[in-house]
């Protein structure tokens, strides 16, 4: 049981970065090896502002979401956004967020160093809830993952931007043909989707303890695995996918050594490929 409570984490931090990811891809149609720096400046971000200018850890928070949201959405503006101009294919495109990546990647550490932090939290007193027992902390990763997953639900379903998410990702030119500002549609999914990275990294913060620069891009593999499996562009999927390889990685971890329970993913990841690469939910009508 506590294996499966320790999933179950782990499948909330992943869902909040798979469909932050999905998302992205749903709608600009090219997969981003830039996201797991997105991961780390949201860590960062929340450390800088709960150590420098000394916020409470819940508004340190909410600045490191939204900081990494801002970013996402200035560096598509700056870099990618010109590639997609020119009408670059996406295999190029994949290629320039995997340089991307390593200069975020340079760019982190430079900035906040090589090391390991941790968030100034206090551990607390576990909680039993029937046969599990959590941290606070852990509840509220779940928490929040929960709450985010009806919240992007609720945006794709119920409102007008998250309708036009939905049109650009079935069919761009079509979306644009009917008078949907695409251009604005964009931003607000990079701004979106940053802010599901930097929330994902967080909760990832909250869960393993310690933090690094490199944490994001270790943790990007996992996340690719969740957004496949679910299938590419697949919101609920990718949700799915968090779930199962969530508690995948962790039981893993009664069989092989915990050093290498990532690998579990890698595994699940080339099964589905050669079984099912599609996903469990086919990338037609993505989001």
């Amino acid at each position: 049981m506590l294996t499966l409570g320790f999933g179950i984490v782990t499948a909330a931090v992943l869902a909040l970065a798979a469909v932050g990811l999905s998302l992205q891809f749903g709608v600009t149609n090219y997969v981003n090896f830039a996201y797991g720096a997105y991961l780390a400046f949201g860590m960062f971000f929340t450390y800088t502002g709960q150590t420098v200018l000394h916020m409470p850890i819940w508004l340190a928070a909410v600045l490191g979401v939204i900081a990494t949201g801002l970013v996402a959405v200035l560096i598509d503006a700056l870099v990618l956004e010109p590639f997609v101009r020119r009408g670059t294919s996406g295999f190029f495109l994949l290629i320039v967020t995997f340089g991307l990546s390593l200069v975020l990647l340079n760019l982190v550490q430079a900035i906040w160093g090589v090391g390991f932090d941790e968030f100034q939290v206090a551990a607390g007193s576990p909680v039993k809830l029937g046969p599990f027992s959590f941290t606070a902390a852990q509840l509220s990763v779940v928490g929040i993952a929960v709450v985010t997953m009806v919240a992007v639900h609720l945006l794709l379903t119920r409102t007008n931007l998250g309708k036009s998410m939905r049109a650009m990702s079935d069919n761009a030119p079509l979306a644009r043909a009917t008078g949907i500002d695409t251009r604005r549609v964009t931003s607000w999914t990079w701004f979106i989707s940053g802010c599901l990275a930097g929330l994902g990294g967080i909760t990832l913060a909250f869960n393993t303890v310690e933090f690094q620069a490199s944490s994001g891009n270790t943790f990007l593999f996992v996340i690719f695995a969740a957004v496949i499996l679910g299938g590419i562009g697949q919101i609920y999927g990718a949700m799915i996918g968090a779930l199962i390889i969530g508690l995948v990685v962790n039981f893993a971890g009664l069989v092989i050594s915990s050093a290498y329970d990532l690998d579990a993913a890698f595994a699940v990841l080339v099964l589905v490929l050669l079984v099912r690469p599609q996903g469990i939910i086919p990338t037609i009508g993505k989001a």
